[in-house]
């Protein structure tokens, strides 16, 4: 067990994420000094890894790790989000970590969470939280990397992200491939940059978790749509989806998705793996905190919302098997054209995956003015081009928008988004209105239909609500003849007393 201090970084928890993301550091230059709870774990992990360009250092103990690292010393945590992170931190205080040195919180950690670890251990060393995404994969061969901190101490960890992160084509957006496995790939840009303070990078991390649970949810109802409404049969869907992915929906989750929709079954080779996979969604709870913080701060992502009870519904599967035998919905054969339709659900799914994106770069919006954060929308577009799993050419269209105007108030918009929406909404209503009409369920598709034509729509019926509020409860309503914010309360229902202004000063 190495004691020089001559490590670049370190890394504490070699858990599958861990290992790659270390192995990725090594392949890059950089002396990785790794240390896992589980003693074994870590021996087995440095014997099996011999000869990467940096070099891996055992750490038998975190005064180990400590007394390995380089000043200002940079230790990676990638341990479970929660209680663990702080025990994890306060071992290494008392192991030898100091003011100047960086403690890099990798996990999916709540963001609030790493607004409190950065306060509570100020003056103790400068703790950074950075969201990291591209799964097992992206953490090996190059993750979106979203960090966030002190911006003075971005300047140690740059350099080391910066060489990880994937890489971009920046004349035209599109990810570069490393030239074989555990090669490191040359020239692009990296998909990483310096989020804000505190816990922005958490947050912009937990913004890109909500916006993919509601990205897979509008695949699976464009698959489920086609696959009801034509008949079509696993291969036949996955050659819609390959096709797809050469134009404007070219992403990482589309690729995949006409991947698993060809995949064999193990069990019967005639029969197609996703046609035996239960139905019942599992998540881990992202989605489900930027749902809470919509909420929270009143910002409509309705989409993002209704991928989250999508799941939680499918996760119902006996009750919904039950429900089945006794609830009845409409009979309804689709008689159209083959080709028209599936042209009609691509339309649908790309202006709906549009409001999805508006939703979140919203909630980013608002959250900046919460936190306090000063967000680059164009840079955070930019870094989930590549590495990410909502990685797509799309992402070049929003750094577009973004680029030329950075105070844009919402994605749709953007001349391009506008543009795109009015050619295909269209399809959009027919597709929407074709699922209600065959009884099936397609919540993120609807939602963001009910989202635009809510967004767009200068009278809404809130009007009548914030009646029935101060009808039974006196809170008050504006008047469209009067200035924004004097507002007025009736007694009910008596059209002839007087309106009582009132003071809303103090």
């Amino acid at each position: 067990m190495a004691q020089n201090a001559s490590a670049d970084v370190g890394l504490i928890g070699l858990a599958v994420m861990g290992q790659n993301l270390a192995l990725n550091m090594a392949d890059h230059g950089f002396k990785v000094a790794v240390y896992n709870r589980t003693r074994s774990v870590m021996e087995r992990f440095v014997a099996d890894n011999p000869g990467t360009p940096g070099g891996l250092v055992a750490c038998a103990s975190l005064p180990d790790l400590a007394a390995a690292l380089r000043k200002p010393r940079k230790v990676i945590i990638l341990v479970q989000a929660g209680p663990a992170v702080d025990r994890v931190i306060s071992q290494l205080l008392e192991a030898g970590i100091e003011e100047d040195d960086l403690v890099v919180d990798c996990g999916n950690s709540l963001w609030t969470d790493t607004i409190r670890r950065e306060r509570e251990y100020s003056g103790r060393c400068l703790f950074f939280g950075s969201g990291v995404s591209g799964g097992e994969l992206g953490a090996r061969y190059g993750p979106s990397m979203m960090p966030g901190g002190q911006a003075s101490a971005w300047k140690h960890l740059e350099p080391i992200w910066n060489s990880i992160a994937a890489k971009v084509d920046e004349s035209s957006g599109r990810p570069m491939e490393t030239a074989e496995p555990g090669k490191p790939v040359r020239g692009g840009m990296p998909c990483t940059s310096y989020i804000g303070e505190n816990g922005a990078g958490h947050y912009v991390k937990m913004i890109h978790n909500g916006i993919e649970y509601v990205d897979m949810q509008l695949i699976s109802e464009a698959y489920f749509l086609l696959k009801k409404l034509l008949d079509l049969k696993s291969d036949e869907l996955a050659a819609i989806f390959a096709q797809w992915n050469q134009g404007d929906l070219d992403s990482y989750l589309i690729q995949i998705t006409a991947e698993i929709l060809r995949q064999p079954d193990p069990a019967d080779p005639d029969g197609f793996l996703v046609d035996r996979i239960l139905d019942a969604a599992q998540q881990k709870g992202t989605g489900k905190w930027t749902s809470g913080n919509a909420l929270d701060m009143g910002i409509p992502a309705n989409s993002i919302a209704e991928a989250v009870f999508a799941r939680c519904l499918s996760a119902l599967k006996s009750e919904r098997v039950e429900a089945s035998r006794q609830l009845s919905g409409p009979a309804f054969s689709y008689r159209g054209d083959r080709r028209e339709l599936i042209a009609a659900v691509r339309d649908a799914l790309y202006c709906s995956k549009i409001c999805a994106y508006a939703q979140g770069f919203q909630l980013m919006r608002q959250a900046q003015v919460e936190y306090r954060w000063k967000l680059d929308f164009a840079s955070i577009a930019r870094i989930w081009r590549g590495g990410c799993i909502i990685r797509a050419r799309f992402l070049q269209k929003i750094t577009e928008a973004y680029t030329r105007d950075p105070e844009l108030v919402n994605l749709m918009l953007d001349p391009y988004f506008e543009g795109q929406i009015r050619e295909g909404q269209a399809h959009w209503r027919r597709v929407v209105s074709l699922a209600a009409q065959a009884g099936l369920a397609a919540p993120a598709f609807m939602s963001a239909l009910a989202y635009y034509d809510g967004y767009r729509s200068e009278f809404l019926p809130a009007n009548l609500l914030q009646g029935q509020r101060d009808y039974f409860g006196a809170h008050t309503y504006e008047r469209t003849d009067q200035p924004r914010g004097a507002r007025f309360h009736l007694d009910w229902p008596h059209p002839k007393r007087p309106q009582i202004p009132i003071d809303s000063g103090g």
